[in-house]
């Protein structure tokens, strides 16, 4: 390794932050070699090269004393031993910022990783070290060194005096930028100068030293500044002295005002009456001499519009937007946030050059899409305060004025157009065909599978009819929220007509799922419900499902089978779903298409190999892979498995397509074994067709001759619903291919209904657990108590355990805290072509190399 690289240590015990912390540095245009680690063992482990490093971050979640032995082991690495380190405190830390040991060069909380991180390691790299001092210890303690850890706050005002002579003799950049004097004049002013108390004599100040805040007034440019002093006792170049820390009562120059001015931010109601109150309230707070409310709509030409201007000077002629260059950048897209060299942009920028601002932001007001609506934009006279505290102040008021302008732009267009149903508040007819026609685009692009739902509410029109419409809008209003609360808040819910409403449910991997959300909402909707009168009604809903692709590819035939299959279950009694179910005629046809297409689809080079890490479940380092099949139809778009296998099998052509996957994968993971050696596990899975081949075992043993593979290295998956009876080969087959020197999986344990006697008979290493179990692990006790009877059963049988489906924390806590051997998993990595995962191997054996050489 280049040992000049920038190079950066994370050090984080959670996952997701490490994650965070990886993409963020990622991003950086320096792009920094990123030594990511669960723990200091792994640090050390990644660090044995004592590569430079420019920074190294921990993640501290413990107290005060736990995070002193971590900074200070990190300090006797030669890698470490001078380079800054900044700290992260999480929500489970339970130190304070007071706390923080004196060896570091700052920190954040985790909340302010994704906005701060960044400009936070630019400044330590651009800043000099602040002067070393040595604080006063307390009788019996040990003097410590710098200077910069007198006081809590990193970016403090702060000078040194003199305590003989009353004069200053040092000074914080902090303190020069945000008074506006030049050092010449800060250089030998006496203290009382500068800092004038309003109730307590300097003197005693400066003799009691105890870090007590007075208030005072900071001398400043342009006058004065309120806030808060404080005086210590230090030891500065071996000679006595005091350090006064000065805090402004300011919003730009210190958090806890700055906090409070947000909170007063969105408390100053809505419309434009509450857009002009937020605005000034801003204006105010953070002693702005300039600020700007701009509207523009990308989709219209013409000049943006002018919600508001505030501005401390005599009135002006103010030039165009079409001139003001600053703010058609931001209306590009751009942020701008200039702390005190604004006037450099005069040259370009008649409004900057007309009003002699020094500090100057301009921020684009965003939607959720990240569409610019309007823009920020922001100045003073002066150099901006602390930019830590100004910038997220500002990006937070950008937010909450894109927020209000959204919401009116929605509502106006919600009126205009009549999107929005006026009783329940979802989106209507037109409204929801829009976005199905989007949500079709989308899915058309990735290879999305989704399900749509007609409700219906059973006999409406009686409750109507015989208690009134007042009643009947009660119905609807609950009906609603019943159903907004049975689904996730990515999916979308609206009302197509009057008792009739439809959801959409995003991103599902097996049709199963959608049925239990289905059955779900069902037993929600005739739960009794009781009007304002006290009288309780029961209303039942009929549900119809339809799935796309497999039930149609557009949007008018999707609703028109999910109706269809509604009317079927209210032909059933009502209070039912039912799925869609094509003509015996219809389905012949399609079938017959799909199955003469399928024929040709390998030799057209229609079918891919897709491949989904295995991790450990310990250490989450990728141990396995499964390989999947996918056909890429030229009009249909990607097929699933699903859908087109059962089809397969049905033609017999599972075989040769088995047989075509089967070759593809090995040869793969042999060119990847020969390039990485990772000794990576691979998993393919056998039909009960295959199964039933007699000359299975010359398949796999040709094969493994033809590409090479290291027969320990395969691992044949088979589901767990093939029976020994359906395939009369299974016991024999797979002891043969035990002898070849493979292994074997039992995939989808928990759908069928296998015995114990059932799998002790199996020669299997290895059990992966169903994902329809996993996803509902903090949802349903009964599958959480599945899943680790099944881990400690597998154990005691000496099976391995992986668990499929794993896509969030909760998942990877508890099926770690159970033992569980492996995961697999979109928390970890989606199932991925073979460029992707073979740039994913290439960044693990880089990791592995770094830390292992």
């Amino acid at each position: 390794m280049d040992k000049a690289a920038t190079g950066v240590l994370v050090i984080a015990a959670q996952r997701e932050l490490r994650r965070e912390l990886f993409d963020v540095f990622d991003h950086e245009e320096r792009h920094p070699v990123v030594y990511s680690a669960r723990d200091l063992t792994h640090a050390r482990q990644l660090l044995h090269e004592e590569p430079k490093l420019d920074l190294a971050v921990l993640v501290c979640d413990g107290d005060a004393r736990h995070t002193q032995q971590n900074v200070e082991i990190l300090r006797q690495w030669p890698s470490c031993a001078r380079t800054p380190l900044l700290l992260i405190l999480t929500e489970q830390a339970s130190l304070k910022p007071g706390e923080l040991p004196l060896d570091i060069a700052d920190w954040l909380y985790a909340s302010q990783i994704a906005h701060e991180l960044i400009g936070r390691w630019r400044r330590l790299a651009h800043t000099p070290a602040p002067p070393v001092v040595t604080v006063s210890p307390p009788v019996g303690t040990v003097e410590r060194g710098d200077y910069r850890f007198a006081f809590d706050e990193s970016e403090a005002e702060w000078v040194i005096v003199d305590p003989h002579g009353e004069r200053i003799i040092e000074s914080s950049v902090a303190m020069i930028r945000n008074s506006g004097l030049p050092l010449a004049r800060l250089s030998r002013m006496p203290i009382g100068e500068l800092l004038r108390f309003d109730d307590a004599d300097l003197g005693a100040v400066m003799d009691a030293g105890t870090r007590q805040w007075f208030r005072c007034t900071r001398l400043s440019s342009n006058g004065g500044e309120h806030g808060q002093a404080s005086a210590r006792k230090i030891r500065h170049q071996g000679r006595d002295a005091v350090a006064f820390s000065f805090r402004s009562y300011r919003a730009g120059a210190r958090a806890e005002p700055a906090l409070d001015l947000l909170a007063r931010l969105f408390n100053s109601g809505g419309g434009d009456d509450g857009v002009e109150a937020a605005a000034r309230l801003l204006y105010e707070a953070l002693e702005l001499d300039y600020l700007a409310l701009w509207s523009a709509r990308p989709e219209e030409i013409g000049a943006p519009t002018q919600l508001l201007q505030l501005w401390r000077g005599e009135n002006q002629s103010w030039p165009s937007p079409g001139l003001q260059s600053s703010l058609r950048l931001v209306l590009n897209g751009q942020p701008m946030l200039h702390q005190a060299d604004a006037r450099r942009l005069a040259e370009v920028d008649p409004l900057l050059d007309q009003l002699g601002l020094s500090g100057f932001a301009g921020l684009p007001l965003l939607d959720e899409r990240r569409n610019v609506l309007g823009a920020l934009l922001a100045g003073t006279h002066r150099p901006f305060g602390t930019m830590e505290i100004i910038g997220p102040t500002l990006r937070v008021a950008a937010a909450r004025f894109a927020h209000a302008l959204e919401l009116k732009r929605t509502r106006e267009q919600g009126r205009a157009e009549g999107l929005l149903d006026a009783l329940t508040g979802l989106p209507n007819r037109v409204l929801f065909n829009d976005r199905l026609d989007m949500i079709i685009r989308e899915a058309t692009r990735t290879g999305e599978c989704f399900a749509l739902l007609f409700v219906d509410l059973d006999r409406f029109k009686t409750i109507n009819d015989t208690l009134g419409h007042a009643i009947g809008d009660q119905v609807l209003i609950t009906a609603t929220q019943r159903l907004r609360s049975s689904v996730r808040a990515s999916d979308t819910v609206a009302r197509y007509a009057g008792d009739e409403f439809v959801v959409v449910l995003r991103h599902i991997i097996k049709n199963e799922d959608v049925l239990r959300i289905a059955e779900k909402i069902v037993q929600v909707m005739e739960a009794p419900l009781r009007i304002d009168d006290g009288t309780e009604l029961q209303v039942t809903a009929s549900i119809g499902v339809s799935f796309y692709p497999d039930d149609a590819d557009d949007a008018e035939t999707l609703l028109k089978h999910a109706d269809e299959a509604m009317y079927a279950a209210k032909s059933l009694g009502r209070n039912n779903f039912q799925i869609y179910e094509v003509s015996a005629e219809q389905a012949q046809q399609q079938n017959l298409a799909l199955k003469s297409r399928l024929r040709h689809a390998e030799h057209n080079g229609e079918l891919r190999v897709f491949f989904q890490p295995q991790v450990d479940a310990k250490t989450e380092d990728i141990v396995g892979m499964e390989a999947l099949v996918r056909w890429e139809h030229p009009e249909l778009g990607y097929i699933g498995p699903g859908f087109f296998i059962p089809l397969a099998e049905e033609t017999g052509l599972i075989v040769s397509i088995g047989e075509w996957v089967l070759r593809a994968a090995c040869r793969q993971a042999e060119e990847w074994e020969r390039r990485f050696g990772l000794r990576l596990r691979l998993g393919v899975n056998l039909s009960a067709v295959q199964l039933m081949q007699p000359n299975l075992l010359d398949v796999v043993a040709q094969v493994l001759q033809e590409t090479g593979l290291d027969p320990g290295l395969l691992e044949m998956e088979v589901t767990e619903s093939i029976s020994i009876k359906a395939a009369p080969n299974l016991i024999e087959n797979l002891h043969g291919l035990h002898k070849l020197g493979c292994r074997i999986a039992i995939d989808d344990f928990g759908t069928g209904a296998a015995s114990l006697d059932y799998l002790r008979k199996l020669p299997a290493d290895r059990i992966k657990i169903d994902q329809s179990f996993v996803r509902n692990i903090g949802v349903d006790p009964d599958d959480e108590a599945i899943v680790r009877t099944t881990i400690e059963m597998a154990h005691r049988l000496k099976r391995g355990v992986v668990a499929e489906g794993v896509e969030i924390e909760q998942h990877l806590q508890f099926l770690r805290a159970n033992h569980c051997d492996e995961l697999q998993g979109y928390l970890f990595c989606r199932p991925l072509p073979v460029p992707s995962f073979e740039k994913l191997l290439a960044e693990r054996q880089r990791l592995l190399t770094s830390a292992g050489s």
